[in-house]
């Protein structure tokens, strides 16, 4: 079951949902559009090494957009921050995103329970687009889960490697994994 406008509403009231900043008209039938922050970045080396630390390049969108090229992997990151207490948030582009060729993630569209911050958006382009900072981007759908039944929230986790994410994009963390 997806938590309708209404549900999403009343999930806010008791604190077990926070989006910040809350902007009523943003709140769909049954999800919460979310927008693209001030910030993108690039990792700066040709080659991504899965067992290394992959630098990145964080740079702010000017005023007059920026024009996302194909084939390039942008990390862009939301521009509110989010807590899901009692439900698994899953992040999904806007059909007007996916209909100028944009896509918001590669594979990470799911958050956990207790995941708090601002969502790393992996970002491509199938054509050169311009993007701006507080356009649309994509929209939060919620899925409630048996509370009683968490045994450790998210952001309790020993092993948990995108804690309190800021408004900054953040890179891969997968060298952190034991393989």
């Amino acid at each position: 079951m997806i938590l309708t406008d209404g549900q999403i509403l009343e999930e806010i009231e008791k604190g077990n949902i926070i989006i910040e900043p809350f902007r009523r008209e943003c709140l769909g039938s049954n999800s919460y559009d979310v927008h693209l922050g001030k910030k993108l970045a690039i990792y700066t080396d040709e080659i991504l090494d899965a067992r290394k630390h992959n630098p990145i390049e964080v740079f702010e969108i000017p005023e007059e957009g920026y024009v996302l090229k194909p084939g390039e992997l942008y990390l862009g990151v939301t521009e509110e921050h989010t807590e899901s207490h009692a439900h698994v948030p899953f992040l999904e582009g806007k059909s007007s995103t996916g209909r100028l060729g944009i896509s918001i993630h590669a594979t990470a569209g799911k958050g956990d329970v207790g995941f708090m911050g601002s969502w790393t958006l992996e970002i491509k382009a199938i054509k050169a687009v311009r993007i701006y900072a507080g356009m649309p981007i994509g929209q939060l759908i919620y899925f409630p889960i048996e509370k009683e039944k968490l045994i450790v929230p998210y952001n309790k986790k020993q092993n948990a490697k995108y804690v309190a994410q800021s408004s900054e994009p953040v890179g891969s963390m997968m060298f952190k994994n034991k393989f």
